[in-house]
């Protein structure tokens, strides 16, 4: 294992730390039973990209600075949102174009970022952590994670590794769930009609989980199959790379 014997910093998701702490937690469970050593710095804040997202190049470079000067000194950065990963790894460059200085810290940050099933498969070459899950399970894959990241065999190969879990290859799987962060403000009718067909797919799977590795996604996902009273729970994917 690669990084074994270094400290792995966790950088964990505005909306896991506030909603969803038991992701945070899993992840937790799940990198210490692998005998690694881990630090969480309670100074982190958001990583600024809702105001990336939003147009507000400047108060997303405030965050991002703050982010870099936080994390700089860490070997190894592991995040269960691969919607936050990408924005450390792909847009901090851009924010800091014209700052060659800045430009090279936000590069080497980016450089140790990683998502939480990318650093598991692609980096420690672990498929396998004895997990026991008997269910039936469908994924989803969050777009920032599977098209900006290129994610998206890592997560099916940990699934496929837990015991007594039946996994379902839903219609679909990789189609925007209709979040997109404010897209589902600005264009609600168009991110419901994205939502409803992304659920019916689910439904239709069989499933009685669906999971994935970026919670704003699921979130969203939640709210619907709670509206039409589905019975198909949400788990991140920690949660069940966890369970005994």
């Amino acid at each position: 294992m690669m990084y074994k014997k270094k400290k792995v910093t966790l950088f964990i998701q505005c909306l896991v730390d506030t909603l969803y702490p038991e992701v945070a937690e899993a992840m937790v469970s799940v990198l210490e039973d692998l005998g690694l050593e881990l630090d969480c710095p309670t100074e982190q804040t958001c990583c600024g990209q809702p105001a990336f997202n939003a147009g507000h190049q400047s108060e997303a470079r405030s965050a991002a600075k703050k982010f870099i000067e936080l994390f700089e000194d860490a070997e190894v950065i592991v995040s269960p949102s691969g919607s936050c990963v990408n924005m450390v790894k792909n847009h901090y460059p851009d924010l800091f174009s014209a700052d060659s200085s800045m430009l090279e810290r936000a590069r080497a940050v980016a450089a140790k970022t990683f998502e939480f099933t990318e650093f598991l498969v692609d980096i420690l070459k672990v498929e396998n952590l004895d997990a026991r899950f008997p269910a039936k399970v469908t994924y989803h894959d969050s777009c920032h994670l599977n098209h900006c990241l290129g994610i998206h065999l890592q997560p099916r190969k940990l699934l496929a590794n837990i015991r007594e879990l039946e996994f379902i290859e839903m219609k679909d799987s990789d189609k925007c769930c209709g979040f997109g962060g404010t897209f589902a403000v600005k264009y609600a009718d168009i991110s419901s009609a994205m939502l409803e067909e992304k659920v019916q797919n689910i439904v239709d799977s069989g499933a009685t989980v669906v999971t994935g590795c970026d919670m704003s996604c699921l979130m969203n996902i939640q709210g619907m199959l709670s509206r039409t009273k589905a019975q198909v729970k949400v788990m991140h994917i920690a949660q069940l790379l966890s369970a005994k």
